[in-house]
């Protein structure tokens, strides 16, 4: 099983402060994602870094730059429904 990871050059307390959510945490990227933005049938994403916020998650798939804003289900899986192109703004989105 995959650990869960920071981005590079962030801290988790970095990512609680920007956030505002001082409960963030990794989680492990080994679970089910799904994009279900898109017209058409949901695109399974492959996720490098989970970051989670309670209920939310932002997801950073592997071999793609975008931060993806999704649902964390108590299954574990995810179905993210909006793309930032930068963490920070993801983060301030929440």
């Amino acid at each position: 099983m995959a650990d869960a990871q920071l981005p590079p050059g962030w801290t988790l307390q970095q990512i609680r402060d920007v956030s505002g959510d001082q409960e963030a945490v990794a989680l492990d990227p080994n679970r089910a994602v799904k994009w279900v933005a898109g017209a058409g049938a949901p695109e399974r994403l492959r996720p490098e870094i989970i970051l989670g916020f309670h209920s939310l998650c932002l997801v950073k798939p592997v071999h793609d730059d975008d931060w993806y804003m999704g649902s964390l289900y108590d299954d574990g899986s995810i179905d993210c429904w909006s793309a930032y192109d930068d963490l920070y703004e993801a983060l301030r989105g929440l």
